[in-house]
């Protein structure tokens, strides 16, 4: 990997700084998005994507493309920069009491619902209290844990009070999960016309096809340049590269890079971001064999992850450990097997009384990100030579994302989101509250403990120390395997101006783009 790729993350260092505002009782400074200088307004952009979203309720997307559009036409507390810093959204402000324990959002003025209705502090006390609510199955409910309560103290402010100082909470409000909603909206209406705060309001969409947004007028902050942005369904990324070529495309993010070889041309550039998403093996360690540690670090001990790094992606990428964080990277070599060992594989098999062999059923998604099955398939041809079986089951993504969401798998191989702060990464996931925790299939006392000591900590290298200790108790246990990270590819027209690419994945400056 190039210098410039890896210098490309060094940006981003600062988060676990910004990340302890909540603690510190500093307050943020307003902020507003940037748009390019000089752009000219109007026009139409096309975007090719390989999936229609599942769903346009956000407490609930987990899915790439339906994140990727939500995130458009729906406003957070706190939003990330460029950088991934915290920085303020529909809370212009935040103050933080000595003790750490109530937080004191102030709202901006001036915003309003895309139905327009007034947002307010009834809307963000509605919301929160709504995604703390086990009933409502939201997928980032963990990130709320510290929140003893909510009040709507008057029209522009909101008093949150936490159980304990939660120096993750700025960076968990800012993602699109934590979406602030109308309390006079429903999932059930949502689902068919979102009610936003964004830069983009649903226009129109046909299943399957294609879903537009136009912009919002009644934007808090700058208006979005373009007219309109569809979202248009290309079922493989060679056909949406033929797309761009054509002129009926003018956006499209890839990850498979030799993909992205094939689109860049006269009329196409094409700009590579490492990425905070990793991919995985997600071992459910509550189904069958998976319930021994030995045969989960026997298939931790026969994998190469470089292996499946060249296979699947050309080598684009790095091998990594639990957290992707930069501010709290994993050392990828602090596992029991760094490297491949087929030897050690055979002992915990035997250690597990299956020397003969074990057989495990994995589920792989198909369309959703395009290494996926490359992946698998070297996957299985690896653990083939220390006789575990790996059964797949391909499955396009939305039926993959049901039966990952219900836990219904013995072992996933997944692409997941990575995000600045590693509580909101794997919180949900690895602590036995956790709402995402038949998912992962594994939680201790000794992770319950270190993530709430991660939350309540705000030195930034105190905390490294904690996450530290998590990513080992992960790896020794083998929860799940990891294996690497990779890149986006965003490719754009020559037409296209201001569109800013993000390690998170993230579209929201599709707020800024212009088309020439």
């Amino acid at each position: 990997m190039s210098t410039a790729r890896r210098a490309s993350f060094g940006a981003l260092t600062a988060t676990g700084v910004a990340l302890a505002l909540v603690i510190t009782g500093c307050s943020a400074p307003s902020s507003k998005p940037a748009q390019s200088d000089g752009a000219a307004a109007g026009g139409d952009l096309v975007i090719g994507v390989t999936s229609d979203p599942d769903t346009l309720f956000p407490w609930k997307a987990t899915q790439f493309q339906a994140v990727n559009v939500l995130q458009n036409i729906y406003g957070t507390l706190t939003e990330f920069d460029e950088d991934l810093n915290v920085v303020p959204g529909l809370a212009e402000s935040w103050d933080v009491s000595e003790d750490g324990l109530t937080v004191t959002f102030h709202l901006r003025d001036g915003v309003t619902f895309a139905d327009g209705s007034t947002f307010g502090s009834e809307d963000v006390k509605y919301s929160l209290d709504a995604i703390a609510a086990e009933a409502t199955a939201a997928v980032a409910r963990s990130s709320l844990a510290s929140v003893a309560g909510v009040e709507a103290t008057d029209e522009k402010t909101v008093t949150v009070t936490l159980k304990t100082p939660d120096a993750a909470l700025p960076a968990n409000l800012a993602v699109i999960n934590m979406a602030m909603l109308s309390s006079d909206d429903t999932e059930e209406g949502l689902n068919t016309t979102p009610n936003g705060t964004g830069p983009f309001v649903m226009e129109d969409r046909t299943p399957s096809q294609s879903l537009t947004l136009a912009k919002n007028n009644d934007y808090w902050g700058d208006a979005a340049l373009l007219d309109t942005v569809e979202f248009r369904v290309i079922p493989d990324e060679s056909s949406i590269v033929s797309a761009m070529q054509s002129g009926n495309v003018q956006l499209a993010v890839f990850d498979d890079p030799l993909v992205a070889q094939t689109a860049e041309g006269a009329n196409v550039t094409v700009a590579t971001t490492p990425q905070l998403s990793y991919h995985a093996l997600q071992l459910n360690a509550t189904h069958g064999d998976l319930a021994d540690v030995n045969v989960r670090l026997a298939i931790q001990c026969a994998i190469d992850r470089q292996e499946v790094l060249d296979t699947a992606a050309l080598g684009e990428g790095e091998v990594t450990g639990p957290i992707t964080s930069p501010a709290y990277k994993s050392d990828p070599d602090a596992r029991p097997c760094p490297e491949r060992d087929l030897d050690k594989a055979a002992d915990y098999l035997d250690k597990a009384g299956k020397s003969d062999g074990v057989t495990i059923k994995a589920i792989v998604s198909q369309g959703e990100y395009a290494t996926s099955v490359n992946e698998a398939q070297n996957l299985k041809a690896q653990l083939a030579d220390a006789k575990i079986t790996l059964e797949l089951e391909v499955l396009e993504s939305g039926a993959f994302v049901d039966r990952w969401i219900a836990a219904d798998f013995d072992a996933a191989v997944a692409l997941n989101g990575g995000r600045p702060d590693p509580d909101g990464m794997y919180g949900r996931y690895f602590t036995s509250t956790g709402n995402l925790n038949k998912v992962a299939g594994y939680s201790s006392p000794e992770l319950d403990a270190l993530f709430a000591e991660g939350r309540q900590t705000a030195d930034p290298e105190k905390r490294k120390e904690i996450y530290a200790q998590v990513s080992e108790n992960l790896e020794d246990n083998a929860a799940w395997i990891w294996l690497f990270t990779s890149y986006t590819y965003t490719a754009t027209a020559s037409t296209v101006d201001g569109f800013v690419p993000m390690a998170n994945g993230s579209l929201q400056y599709l707020r800024t783009t212009s088309i020439k």
